[in-house]
């Protein structure tokens, strides 16, 4: 009987542990799905970000291949399930804007972090290859195109994991970082808005240039859903000092944005209004001179649903631009704003006007290293204008090579190899800057200083052009003492081409913002000339403006 009693016991006690393990690992399973979220079928081909969809059995084999720890196979599954297994990165078209944004950073971030789990040759050079081609056919059954597709997921999830303190981007917003459906514009600034975390800990704490254009979107959601603002009527010109019931609108207009004070409705254009206006034509990229043009009117007359819109798409730009630099100085250009700005850290140090590539020649947004200066440059004509304007030229006047200073390097094939001579008139100016990269585009002087003087500067074939390129040149050498201004200034006018490297090359961002917060505190916008905005707005917002 009582070895009877002791066999019980031991039964009781192996039922027991037994129970504990199969509780343990039910609720281990439990947590597990806890931080997975449920597949979106909401998510249809005919309202999704992407045109690309793949079977969710790719992410178990990429899993297994590559061996992934539990955390990324969670975050790899939990991504895709919010995506309803729609490609984040590619579109039928090639990479997507995110795409290039994500690169981008990537670049960055693996140049001056020294992060090893987020090289890898092999995608480097995938991704070199495909940045350069604007439009790509893209098909959702390729498997090279898949296998980036996860890639770029893989090294996305490293990206966040590595470089946001725990909480400040929570799971399921690392999710919402790119794009999955087309929503309601209203809904989704809302939804951006009112979304509360327990701990207090928000995107926008870790990176300011998001933040600050946050809170003006919630600005701009107010005024949206008290129906905006008033169009104005088309009128000829409006100095101060004019008197028409049409700056009774104008005043409205700029009280409403604050950018004049509210209680004016007099019909007198006052030295408060040109102030206003002064300040809007500031906001808006236009020399601040205080006319009222057709041209500024139709500005004021962009609706503010429309603007809210502009807001929230580059805020989505805004993440994939590093809120703390990870090198001591940062060049950064803004496109539709024809601006260069020079960084220390965090800190704005100057800027420079600069021109850009005109429609059809876009300057491309991307990353690079700029590592070398070259005074009394030739200018190595691309074949593309060889082909278009340079031959054509030649044809029209067999002295156009001798008149231009140009000489033929190269007559083997079908298309010459053609370069302008060191000197005055070449299309460089008297000096470029090197920044590497597979669109052949860097910094250079010009001989066609007029256009500095533009509103509106997209006239070159890409490359960007610089207002003062002796201030950079200055700037970049300041710390070798061999390269003094007279030196510098020596060797921009010798006319005898001469490469000097720098001893810490500067990382360059190229950027596509046509909204931002400024240094200032004052909310920018500026044209979407390359028509970058028209085509993200599609893919995200159910009603475009």
């Amino acid at each position: 009987m009582k070895n009877f009693f002791i066999y019980l016991s031991f039964i009781f006690f192996l039922t027991s542990c037994d129970s504990e393990s199969i509780f343990s690992a039910k609720s281990e399973k439990a947590e597990s799905e806890k931080k997975i979220s449920k597949r979106d079928i909401s998510i249809t081909a005919a309202n999704s970000y992407s045109d690309l969809f793949f079977d969710s059995s790719a992410i178990e084999k990429f899993i297994a291949d590559n061996q992934l720890n539990d955390s990324v196979t969670r975050r790899m599954r939990s991504f895709y399930n919010a995506r309803n297994y729609q490609y984040a990165w590619f579109t039928s078209n090639g990479l997507t804007e995110q795409a290039r944004g994500f690169w981008n950073l990537h670049n960055y971030v693996t140049s001056y972090n020294n992060d090893s789990t987020l090289k890898d040759k092999k995608l480097q050079s995938t991704m070199d290859r495909l940045i350069a081609v604007e439009n790509l056919s893209v098909s959702a059954s390729d498997k090279n195109s898949l296998n980036t597709e996860l890639k770029l997921t893989h090294h996305f999830i490293h990206y966040m994991l590595n470089n946001f303190e725990k909480g400040y981007v929570k799971r399921k917003e690392m999710e919402r970082f790119v794009p999955r459906k087309r929503e309601d514009a209203m809904y989704l600034v809302d939804s951006l808005l009112n979304k509360k975390h327990n701990d207090d800990k928000y995107f926008e704490n870790v990176h300011e240039r998001y933040g600050a254009l946050k809170t003006e979107m919630g600005k701009y959601l107010e005024i949206t859903k008290q129906g905006g603002w008033p169009t104005i009527e088309e009128t000829k010109a409006i100095k101060k000092g004019s008197s028409s019931p049409v700056i009774a609108q104008i005043k409205r207009r700029l009280q409403i944005t604050g950018d004049m004070p509210a209680g004016d409705t007099t019909q007198v254009y006052t030295d408060t209004l040109e102030m206003a206006v002064k300040n809007f034509q500031q906001r808006h990229g236009y020399k601040p001179d205080g006319t009222v043009s057709a041209t500024l009117i139709k500005e004021m007359n962009v609706p503010a649903s429309k603007r809210l819109q502009q807001i929230v798409m580059n805020m989505e730009r805004m993440r994939w631009m590093p809120n703390e630099p990870k090198s001591d100085k940062l060049i950064l250009v803004n496109i539709p704003e024809f601006m260069l700005h020079m960084y220390e850290g965090n800190k704005r140090v100057w800027d420079m006007v600069v021109v850009v590539g005109k429609e059809g020649h876009n300057t491309v947004m991307f990353t690079g290293d700029l590592n070398q200066i070259v005074f009394s440059p030739y200018w190595n004509v691309p074949p593309s204008i060889v082909k278009s304007e340079i031959l054509p030229a030649v044809d029209r006047n067999p002295n156009y090579l001798d008149n231009q200073n140009m000489e033929i390097v190269n007559s083997n094939g079908e298309l010459p190899t053609i370069r302008q001579k060191p000197g005055t008139g070449n299309a460089l100016g008297k000096v470029k800057f090197l920044f590497p990269n597979s669109f052949n585009i860097y910094f250079h002087d010009t001989p066609s200083k007029s256009l500095f003087d533009r509103d509106k500067r997209a006239f070159s074939h890409g490359c960007i052009r610089l207002q003062d390129p002796f201030r950079m040149a200055q700037y970049l050498l300041k710390d070798n003492p061999e390269w003094s201004a007279e030196k510098i200034n020596v060797a921009m006018n010798e006319g005898s081409e001469k490469y000097v490297k720098l001893k810490d090359p500067v990382p360059v961002f190229i950027t596509y913002y046509t909204s931002w917060v400024d240094d200032n505190g004052l909310l920018n916008f500026r044209d979407d000339i390359y028509k970058h905005d028209e085509k993200l707005s599609k893919k995200m917002f159910v009603n475009t403006l």
